[in-house]
């Protein structure tokens, strides 16, 4: 490293060019294994993240793939995206930033007023004719 240079600064690099591919429409019994192998063919397959149902213990039939190289990526999306994968076609494109999705409505009905009463289109507000 050079001076005034920080492994801290090296990650950041790395995490500029690695690029998270989402896949899904797959078989609920496809094997980490299966993808990696499929999307090695294109380059460097870091991290393959198959998402299981906390109940059941199954796939929710997506994924997550993370690949170090941009161009690498790009070209297995490409490649993969609406083609068949076990007998089924597969949709693969650039994973989205989770978001929160909790919304900022709050709790308990979501923040639409509440309380008893309150102006339902009448003027003068409370409890209407009592």
């Amino acid at each position: 490293m050079t001076a005034g240079s920080s492994g801290k600064d090296f990650l950041e690099r790395e995490r500029i060019n690695t690029m998270n591919i989402y896949v899904g429409n797959l078989l609920f019994d496809v094997a980490e294994s299966d993808l990696r192998e499929a999307f090695e063919q294109f380059g460097t397959v870091t991290e393959v993240r198959l998402i299981m149902d906390k109940r059941s213990g199954k796939s929710k039939g997506f994924c997550f793939i993370e690949m170090p190289d941009k161009d690498e990526a790009q070209k297995a999306i490409d490649e993969m995206n609406g083609k068949e994968f076990m007998g089924r076609e597969i949709k693969a494109g650039e994973a989205k930033p989770k978001t929160d999705r909790r919304g900022g409505r709050g709790g308990f009905g979501g923040g639409r007023g509440g309380g008893f009463g309150g102006d339902r289109g009448r003027s003068g507000g409370g409890r209407g004719r009592y």
